[in-house]
């Protein structure tokens, strides 16, 4: 398997399903959290979840898991990547918990030339995360700026 695409490999309509998951321990999150200076007791006291919060127990940050997703999908979506145009839209869609798995695909939206620059193009991809009970947790739309193997 190469690393990325080009532009000519992706095809609109296609699902591409990145392995392996990641399963996410107290350990990294909390790391995460700390390193990201995040202080929510939502996500690191498990007292404060427990006693003040419908699920009872640490909640995943969102940013973790939308950087997790950004990693698993690498090799076969961004790999090739000059950049990341932008992206669009992030949707939490169910919480993530310590010792839950997380998987991801992508499917390919659209892809376009760019017209002043011809040995590049946009490809836009929607990037969705699941748990290990095939719930979605995630999903978030970007576009990729890719370089192009051909002129035409």
């Amino acid at each position: 398997m190469s690393f990325g695409r080009t532009f000519e490999e992706f095809e609109v309509g296609a699902v591409h399903r990145h392995w392996p998951g990641k399963t996410v321990t107290e350990y990294d999150h909390h790391l995460f959290s700390l390193l990201t200076m995040v202080r929510h007791p939502l996500h690191l006291d498990a007292h404060y979840a427990s006693t003040a919060t419908r699920h009872k127990q640490p909640l995943v940050i969102g940013s973790y898991i939308f950087s997790l997703l950004l990693g698993l999908s690498e090799a076969d979506v961004a790999g090739k990547a000059i950049t990341h145009r932008g992206f669009e839209k992030i949707d939490h869609c169910h919480p993530l918990m310590h010792g839950d798995t997380l998987y991801a695909e992508s499917e390919i939206l659209a892809k376009n030339v760019v017209p002043d620059r011809p040995e590049r193009g946009l490809v836009t991809v929607e990037t969705r995360g699941r748990n290990q009970h095939d719930t979605l947790v995630m999903t978030f739309t970007r576009t990729l700026v890719v370089p192009r193997t051909t002129d035409g």
